[in-house]
Formats: structure tokens, C-alpha cells, sequence
């Protein structure tokens, strides 16, 4: 079912803080590149009780680095992480318009949040604890989960997949398109889904790196190997779930262990002779 989303640009400056607010929901998100913290402190939201996201890059990695938190008030939570936490240069936190969010309610959406971006391991949590869910009444857990629905639905509109279920990225033809790729001794099969590119569990990827393999596609690979994306199957990995790549030829790199144009790689599975540009251009006659 279709929403609306309204982005407020305080500043006027587009790369500068966001007001995010949605559609028939209660809530508000301020997100922001790290230079725009002074410009985040004066607003009045960060003094309310909410939950925030902070991500970026560690520096020997090209896998995205998250860290979720919470607080009673905001602005002293995030004043802490911009002195002690370096990795991060964006920021969104989640308030209520209505202020109806407590410390108990920011403290289930923190655990909830934290199990997701682990079970889907589209990056690597700070954390160095894992948040515990707080006993909730029945209807507050349920008020909670409403919110957080939401909070997922705004999430990629900024840009945040790493909280975007599978499911959710519908794939962008029928299902007769499905996609095979075969090189190197495995087999890797996926779809082209509206989050990315999808690897389904059990495709295998090769054990073996070519020596010209581009650095970011080797480590990529070994942080999916670190995080339990990838399996190690005797000569090959295999893929313990279904994974989203950010686009074709990031799935087919690592899947060889070289480079790799997905778009042609990637063959339609009851048609061989067409490959993903293929379909994709039948697509727009």
C-alpha cells in the first residue's frame, strides 16, 4: 500500500539536516551528515526521548558499520558518540510528534532494531552489547511494533537498508526471471529485486580469489565470511542466506572472486542465452 513522505529542509542546504515525517504516523525522524550535529543540537526533538541509528565505514572495510542506541534524551547520547566514535558520518534519530515515546518503548525499538541488523547481516553492529528487550504490556509492545513498522518504512527512503527485509525487495520482473550464474565451478542463483540484487541461500561463491580481484570485493567477501553470510563448503563457500547486494555486478564479483559485469553474467534461468541487460532492455520496449 502506497504512503507519503514529507522531507523538511531547514537549512535549504540538501546534503544539511532532514525533518522525515510519514504519513498517519506519530513519529518524526531528524537525519543528518556528522558536520550537521552543531545544526541537530538546537533542534527541539533531540531533547525528547527517541532511538537513533549511526552509521559509516570502518577503516580496513568496505562492509557498512552501524550502531543503535537510545535515550531518555538524545543530545547528550549523541554528543558522547561524536567524541568517542569515529566510524560514523550519518546520523538518524526517531522521536514522537505527540511525546508519547518512553524509556521503555526506545529500549524495545533499540533491541528490535539490533536483532534485525543482525539477522540480516547487511552490516556490522558496534555494539558491544546486544540490546535486551524490557518487559512491555501487551498493548504497549503492540503501540511499539506500530511505530517501528514505520521506522522501517522511512529507513530507505534515506537510504538505510540494513534493516530492509528480503521480502521486502520485490523483484522487478516476473518470476520467470530468475537468474543463474555458472563460472569457475559453482553456481550461484538470484533476482533482481527493487532493494538491490538478491543471492539466494545456498548459491555457492568460489574459495579461491583471482590475483587481480579488486580490493573492495576481497573484503567484502571476508566480511561476509566473518559475519556468517558465507559458509565454508569444501573447495567453496556457500551462502547461509538469502543476501541483497547493492547491485548486480557486486553480487557476481563476489560470487567469483574477480570482476565481474553482472549484467551480463547473471543468465536468465529458463532462457540461458539472455542475461540480465538482456530482460532488462526487453523490459522497456
Amino acid at each position: 500500500m502506497g504512503f507519503s513522505v514529507r522531507i523538511f529542509i531547514p537549512s535549504g542546504r540538501p546534503e544539511g539536516l532532514r525533518i522525515i515525517e510519514k504519513s498517519n504516523w506519530t513519529g518524526r525522524a531528524l537525519t543528518f551528515p556528522r558536520p550537521a550535529l552543531p545544526e541537530v543540537r538546537k533542534r527541539e526533538e533531540i531533547t525528547r526521548t527517541g532511538v537513533y541509528i549511526l552509521w559509516g565505514r570502518s577503516q580496513d572495510e568496505d562492509f557498512p558499520m552501524a550502531y543503535v542506541g537510545e535515550g531518555e534524551t538524545l543530545l547528550p547520547r549523541l554528543d558522547s558518540h561524536a567524541k568517542e566514535k569515529d566510524f560514523w558520518t550519518h546520523g538518524v534519530a526517531f522521536t514522537s510528534k505527540d511525546q508519547n515515546l518512553n524509556k521503555a518503548h526506545v529500549q524495545y525499538l533499540e533491541a528490535r532494531l539490533a536483532r534485525i541488523a543482525k539477522q540480516l547481516k547487511r552490516c556490522e553492529l558496534d555494539n558491544r552489547n546486544e540490546p535486551q528487550e524490557p518487559t512491555l504490556s501487551e498493548a504497549d509492545r503492540a503501540d511499539a511494533e506500530l511505530f517501528l513498522a514505520d521506522m522501517l518504512l522511512c529507513l530507505p527512503v534515506i537510504g538505510v537498508e540494513f534493516f530492509e527485509e528480503v521480502e521486502q525487495a520485490a523483484p522487478s520482473f516476473s518470476d520467470t526471471h530468475r537468474f543463474v550464474l555458472a563460472a569457475r565451478g559453482v553456481t550461484a542463483t538470484g533476482y533482481a529485486g527493487a532493494g538491490g540484487f538478491v543471492v539466494r541461500k545456498d548459491s555457492q561463491a568460489v574459495g579461491d580469489e583471482v590475483p587481480s580481484v579488486h580490493p573492495s570485493t576481497s573484503r567484502l567477501r571476508t566480511s561476509l565470511r566473518k559475519n556468517g553470510v558465507l559458509r565454508d563448503s569444501g573447495d567453496h563457500y556457500q551462502f547461509t542466506q538469502d543476501y541483497v547486494f547493492p547491485t548486480p555486478s557486486t553480487a557476481s564479483a563476489v560470487v567469483l572472486g574477480r570482476t565481474s559485469n553482472g549484467r551480463l553474467e547473471w543468465k536468465d534461468a529458463s532462457n540461458p542465452q539472455l542475461s540480465l541487460r538482456d530482460i532488462e532492455a526487453a523490459a522497456t520496449d
